[in-house]
């Protein structure tokens, strides 16, 4: 038995071991590929399910996915066998022999009784001319109350007249408006549906910090005033929607009145299919995501008309909750039992577990990809660019069971990236994968090829002489000095991230701040200064398609957005920017960045 564990263990791509940051190589311990199997379930008797994997190989005429390109006929042997094949569309045809030239799309192909998913994808997509934007914190965009959709909107339209080609934001999917200590925007309970909290405007008092345990019921009962189910436009937009939208707002219908996680409601209501919630309170959250779908897709026409390039620049969380409203929705589409993490490295000498649900493979190629499809569709109908967060997930998914160690389990990474480059050249959008972290041999040249961006971090971008100079960073990124993950400008210069984390670790390291004052002064002295505007400029020269600029170095900031490993040791995803969009109009810093990307050939003009 333990031989057929570890064969089938290798056969649905859990890596035997792997090599962390530091070097140090990990073994994948029978405890782990046991658990990893489970959640994958087929972890009930190994040596049946080995034997079904090898049967079905054996008599496939074709594997379960094949890249094709658009508009040509595949080329897939099917030799004398009848095939019958439904496009996207629902078109369905039948013959024998060659197959018929095919659209963009995912098709499904049945040979004898075996289906083989058809992606016709564009080889690679065209890399952006060189441009630049700002990366915002929607919530903290008014000094009171919580930003809003239109607030950003605004922000957009000042950033706009500047010659920024972008704005960016952190994730916008739906999360848990019943329940105000679950904020984190990378932890949604749904990412194909929106956050309705930022649909209205102004409210609270003036604060550094977001309050959100009163903002958010505050906003919620504002919302349910004037929700207006009768509203022009809103009976075509939710029948459009159909069965997808009548399960997540039943699910956000249910939370109000059993909590937020589906794992602790009554037994009758942790499926779809025997819940019941109240019609009015079910109408109300399809309401919600109608307004924010048309306040959201209003902002990217608003960047747009302003003389953005590509607009609204959304951010797709890595994973989701996992008893949130997408896996009660699609339970069979993830694993259970297992958190989406990282392995050690010089940060997390433990690694990490972020308390993601992740995506199981087996599912994911059975549907041809249909979770990601329709999560990158989601996203790009409101925007025009997106960042794939944690794209190292495409080649391989780091699992962490409970109770025993870590271990990666690969992934499709070539028909991952076809979906990717379908739905990108269908919205005419462009993807950035952040590619940060431990990163597989291989994979950038694989997003590169692809024509996705990359991420260029300056406070990562060193070698053992020092930084890279402009001209050495890679041209097929988004450079940017800093992350909502790592200190801002400011605070980098000030060591503040290290005084915050010697506080919370009780002792302090005095080689860690003379480390980061050698740091800052071999950037000083490459960057031609010490002020944000030698960075910004440094910024600008790169060889990096896009430069993104983040509002808190704009500001002036020293306090970063986001310290991670923490919950509430620190303001996570709380901290206002203390400017209303207003204020953006003029904004010194936000003009001389300008200049210097004008000048560095930045247009960000349509």
């Amino acid at each position: 038995m333990t031989q057929a564990r570890r064969d089938l263990a290798r056969a649905l791509g859990i890596l035997p071991r792997f090599t962390d940051t530091t070097g140090a190589q990990h073994s994948t311990t029978p405890e782990t590929e046991s658990a990893l199997l489970a959640a994958m379930g087929a972890g009930h008797d190994p040596q049946v399910e080995l034997a079904k994997i090898r049967t079905e190989r054996r008599e496939r005429v074709l594997p379960p996915w094949l890249i094709c390109q658009p508009d040509t006929a595949p080329a897939a042997d099917t030799g004398d066998h009848p095939w019958h094949l439904t496009h996207e569309d629902g078109q369905a045809q039948e013959g024998r022999g060659p197959l018929p030239v095919l659209p963009l799309g995912r098709h499904l192909l049945r040979v004898e009784r075996y289906d083989t998913w058809l992606l016709c994808a564009p080889p690679s997509l065209p890399l952006p001319p060189r441009d630049w934007g700002v990366i915002v914190p929607l919530y903290g965009l008014r000094t009171q109350g919580i930003g809003s959709y239109d607030d950003l909107a605004e922000v957009a339209e000042h950033a706009a007249r500047s010659g920024a080609g972008f704005i960016g934001l952190n994730p916008v999917h739906a999360g848990f408006p019943y329940a105000t200590d679950m904020i984190s925007p990378y932890t949604p309970s749904h990412r194909r549906r929106l956050n309705p909290v930022h649909l209205v405007s102004g409210g609270g008092t003036e604060s550094l910090l977001v309050d959100y345990t009163k903002d958010i019921p505050a906003r919620m009962a504002a919302l349910r005033a004037a929700c207006d189910p009768d509203a022009p436009g809103f009976a075509d937009w939710q029948a459009a929607q159909g069965a997808p939208l009548e399960t997540f707002a039943t699910y956000q219908a249910l939370s109000r009145d059993h909590g937020p996680t589906w794992d602790r409601w009554p037994a009758h209501l942790q499926s779809p299919g025997t819940a019941k919630a109240d019609p009015a309170e079910v109408s109300f959250h399809a309401w919600l995501q109608w307004r924010a779908e048309t306040a959201l897709a209003a902002a990217q026409s608003r960047a747009r008309a302003a003389g953005m390039r590509h607009g609204l620049y959304l951010d797709l969380a890595v994973g989701t909750h996992p008893f949130g409203a997408e896996t009660w929705e699609d339970r069979a589409a993830f694993a259970f039992g297992v958190s989406l993490g990282a392995p050690p490295d010089a940060f997390s000498p433990d690694g990490q577990t972020w308390g993601l649900a992740p995506l199981n493979p087996r599912h994911l190629i059975a549907t041809g990809f249909a979770a990601l499809a329709e999560t990158l569709r989601a996203q790009l109908r409101v925007s025009g660019m997106l960042r794939i967060d944690h794209i190292l997930g495409f080649e391989r998914a780091f699992w962490v069971p409970q109770g025993a160690p870590g271990a990666y389990v690969q992934m499709p990474r070539e028909a991952l990236l076809a979906v990717a480059r379908i739905e990108a050249a269908r919205a005419n959008a462009v993807l950035i994968g952040e590619d940060l972290g431990n990163v597989p041999n291989g994979l950038r040249r694989a997003l590169a090829a692809s024509g996705l961006s990359g991420c260029s971090v300056t406070m990562f971008e060193q070698t053992a002489t020092g930084f890279r100079k402009p001209h050495h960073y890679r041209e097929a990124t988004i450079a940017s000095f800093s992350t909502h993950d790592l200190p801002t400008y400011a605070g980098w210069r000030k060591g503040s991230d290290l005084a915050e984390w010697a506080a919370l670790r009780g002792s302090d390291d005095p080689s860690e701040a003379a480390r980061r004052a050698e740091e800052v002064a071999a950037f000083d002295s490459l960057a031609g200064g010490d002020t944000l505007s030698d960075m910004t400029g440094f910024l600008a020269r790169t060889r990096a398609r896009l430069v993104a600029l983040q509002a808190e170095d704009l500001m002036g900031l020293e306090p970063q957005p986001n310290l991670p490993g923490t919950v509430d040791e620190h303001p996570n995803w709380r901290r206002r920017l203390g400017v209303d969009p207003g204020g953006w109009a003029g904004l010194d810093s936000l003009k001389t960045s300008a200049a210097q990307m004008r000048a560095a050939g930045r247009t960000g003009e349509q």
